[in-house]
């Protein structure tokens, strides 16, 4: 069902699946009844995505000096909503012409994204390794690792890097082209590993697609949905990167692209969004501006 009216246009929209049928629904920065967690206690998620901070003129959509106040709006949200984690999903900072400067884009966004939850996790993007190494970049935001997993509530959280050449080279000072973004072997087996030893539900967080063959997709993301879809426990994957809202369920598992926070001017072109995971496996997406909502009821 769809509503085609003049405020849906201009609102945004938000869609949720109600009997197997996808629902939309206007979206704005005042969250509907119909995503309360009931009588559950629901995990909560913050969730933000290609914010490409960088002090310098927009470029065509992207307004990247306008990320700090945008951020500032979600950062005010999220304290309302009392977050178990929070996490970025990749492309926090847009590339500079230097080190020095890329550095200082880092730390200044990172001031602000750190302050709203000390449990925060950092998914690599293409353009934070433009200019930086990775072992900079994380170093920049105090992560150990670029890929690696968690368990929070009686979930288990898994964080991909594909930030990869096809030959395996990890991206660098501008030594690679952003359209042959892969996941090496050993981050595979990795991830079968990781998997099986876990009977909990898992959430999946990357940058680049899994579940689309264009240029934002993963090379070899066939074999990474195998390998999810194998594990039998993973509900979703959220990931960014294309920039758009959009929605593919494969092999069981919902792959949902969110919006990124850098494109458009004017705080009506934010988009930021609270994950909500219930107990029972039924998940919520909860849109803000720009960013469409979901809801997934518990798989059978």
């Amino acid at each position: 069902m769809r509503m085609e009216t003049e405020a849906v246009n201009k609102l945004g929209r938000r869609a949720f699946l109600r009997n197997g049928t996808l629902l939309l629904a206007a979206s704005t920065i005042d969250a509907p009844s119909v995503f309360a967690a009931g009588n559950e206690t629901a995990l909560k998620v913050g969730l933000v995505t290609d914010l490409h901070y960088a002090d310098k003129p927009p470029a065509g959509t992207r307004h990247y000096r306008e990320t700090l106040s945008k951020l500032e709006e979600a950062a005010s949200q999220f304290e309302q909503d009392k977050l178990t984690f929070l996490v970025e999903l990749g492309d926090l900072i847009d590339a500079a012409d230097s080190v020095e400067t890329e550095e200082r884009y880092l730390a200044t966004i990172n001031r602000e994204f750190s302050a709203i939850c000390e449990d925060r996790h950092y998914v690599l993007g293409n353009h934070c390794v433009d200019t930086l190494k990775k072992e900079e970049f994380l170093g920049g935001v105090a992560q150990d690792k670029s890929y690696y997993s968690f368990d929070r509530e009686g979930f288990h959280f898994v964080v991909l890097d594909a930030c990869f050449r096809s030959d395996g080279t990890p991206y660098e000072r501008k030594n690679f082209k952003w359209t042959d973004a892969n996941i090496p072997a050993a981050e595979i087996e990795w991830l079968k590993s990781d998997l099986a030893g876990t009977n909990k539900k898992v959430v999946v967080f990357a940058h680049q697609r899994l579940d689309v063959n264009d240029n934002h997709g993963v090379k070899n993301n066939a074999e990474i949905r195998q390998v999810l879809e194998t594990s039998g426990n993973v509900l979703a994957v959220f990931q960014g990167h294309s920039h758009k809202n959009d929605l593919k369920d494969i092999g069981g598992i919902h792959y949902c692209t969110l919006v990124a926070m850098v494109e458009g001017s004017g705080k009506e072109s934010n988009g930021y969004s609270l994950l909500e995971l219930q107990p029972s496996g039924t998940i919520r997406l909860r849109g803000f501006r720009k960013q469409d909502n979901y809801s997934w009821d518990r798989r059978g």
